[in-house]
């Protein structure tokens, strides 16, 4: 869900909206209550991002699936989401309020080439915080500053730039520091768990063997798939499928790809081997769904 598809969705609505809603070709903050969720959600998930964005969740709570596992997130939690980000909302509470922005393509990155800070640097694709009342206090006000410079006119964009980049230097060490203190209690299993989920997430859509994911973390394919069943309930191979239906969904949805273009970029051998893979796992054929039938 790029700058132009949040454009589409929200411009028949500004006239309800516009006190929660800004967008420019380089960034938008959203200060979304009901009405404004109610508009993403109504659109059909999942959804994949290709920008950066950084959010508190004020108020309410929300279930939602990052990246293949699903979160249950609380008032006071700092979220990033990273560019290639496959979201799917699940269900949120009625007094559900977030605070967010999104860096688009045409934002003027306050960081040089290869210099982000390291929660940033494409090892991590999305993570949330539960933080302390003033580290989430702080960040609100970061994003809130953000918001009144953009609304004067001819605002300074290296001012922008800079305040996004005390947002993001404050997101990072509160990641480096929850890093740390997680990696001390988790276990060798929940380690490669997480390693694998991770690598799944990077090349479902080219790799669909467990072979391939045992050979980058120098496992065993035997030992990998032992692991990843004992730890999540399920085998490996289900844990790829996912992450493959679930990008096959979001180019179906969301892209004008044809079935034989989106077979081919998904590495099938042809485009008949494609729509049975499809239906084995969703119960209907690829153009059924794109039509609008669930799964």
């Amino acid at each position: 869900m790029n700058f132009s598809q949040m454009r589409d969705i929200f411009e028949p609505h500004l006239a309800q909206i516009r006190e929660h809603v800004y967008f420019s070709q380089e960034l938008g903050i959203v200060h979304a209550q009901m009405e404004v969720c109610r508009l993403v959600m109504a659109q059909q998930p999942p959804f994949a991002i290709d920008d950066y964005r950084l959010g508190i969740v004020l108020k309410g709570q929300i279930r939602v699936n990052f990246n293949l596992v699903e979160k249950h997130i609380k008032a006071g939690t700092l979220v990033f989401l990273g560019p290639g980000t496959i979201i799917h909302p699940v269900s949120f509470t009625d007094d559900l309020e977030i605070l967010g922005i999104a860096l688009f393509a045409h934002f003027p990155m306050p960081f040089a080439a290869g210099q982000l800070p390291s929660a940033f640097n494409g090892q991590v694709r999305d993570f949330q915080l539960e933080v302390a009342e003033g580290d989430a206090e702080t960040a609100r006000r970061i994003v809130e500053t953000i918001w009144h410079i953009v609304h004067q006119q001819h605002y300074n964009r290296q001012t922008v730039a800079s305040m996004v980049a005390a947002l993001m230097h404050h997101y990072d060490a509160l990641y480096r520091a929850h890093a740390e203190q997680r990696q001390a209690l988790l276990s060798r299993e929940q380690t490669i768990f997480d390693r694998f989920v991770y690598l799944v997430n990077q090349h479902a859509a080219h790799e669909h063997k467990t072979g391939f994911y045992a050979q980058k973390m120098c496992l065993t394919e035997r030992y990998l798939g032992t692991i990843v069943r004992q730890t999540s309930g399920l085998t490996a191979k289900d844990w790829i499928d996912r992450a493959l239906i679930t990008r096959i969904k979001v180019e179906l949805r969301h892209t004008d790809k044809s079935i034989v273009q989106i077979a081919e970029d998904m590495s099938f051998s042809n485009p008949s081997f494609f729509c049975k893979y499809f239906k084995r796992l969703t119960g209907m054929t690829p153009a059924a769904f794109r039509d609008g039938q669930t799964s």
